[in-house]
């Protein structure tokens, strides 16, 4: 067999519009998205429990850093990935009501974690760190259940970070 002209030549090939993408490589990108979610949500709790374990000597600026990772992640889920998801699965418009009401709780707490981490009381960030674990891990757990699927068999999302 010999090779296409425009191989021989060291160029690309044309791009005619056709996508030559395999039904399994399509499967592997679509179910990349709910992996995704797990994975962030694992570096997310990874970090939390550095954080909890209180070995850090700058927690204050830690617990800074991961309130704005949190608050990143979910402002992506809410303008982003949850608009898209309710296009795409109208059945899960409720879910997602529910998990953005989360997200404004969670952000409630997150913003008292930041006002506490300005103050060198570290038994003060300590217990608010465990309360926001417990409702972090059931918000996580919750999200994953609910939309794990849905995210697999989903197009086009932006907003996972």
């Amino acid at each position: 067999m010999h090779p296409a002209p425009w191989a021989a030549a060291g160029m690309e090939a044309p791009d005619h519009g056709i996508s030559v993408e395999t039904t399994s490589e399509q499967n592997d990108r679509l179910h990349a998205y709910g992996r995704q979610l797990i994975d962030i949500h694992d570096r997310l709790r990874d970090s939390l429990d550095a954080l909890r374990s209180g070995q850090d000597a700058d927690l204050g600026l830690h617990c800074l850093a991961f309130c704005a990772a949190v608050t990143e992640h979910h402002t992506g889920e809410d303008t982003g990935v949850f608009p898209a998801l309710a296009r795409q699965h109208p059945e899960l418009r409720e879910v997602l009501a529910g998990l953005e009401r989360d997200h404004q709780t969670i952000a409630t707490l997150l913003r008292r974690l930041a006002a506490l981490a300005a103050q060198p009381d570290r038994a003060a960030i300590q217990a608010e760190l465990d309360g926001l674990a417990a409702i972090l891990e059931s918000h996580f757990s919750w999200e994953e259940r609910r939309l794990v699927r849905a995210l697999d068999t989903s197009v086009g999302l932006t907003g996972l970070s």
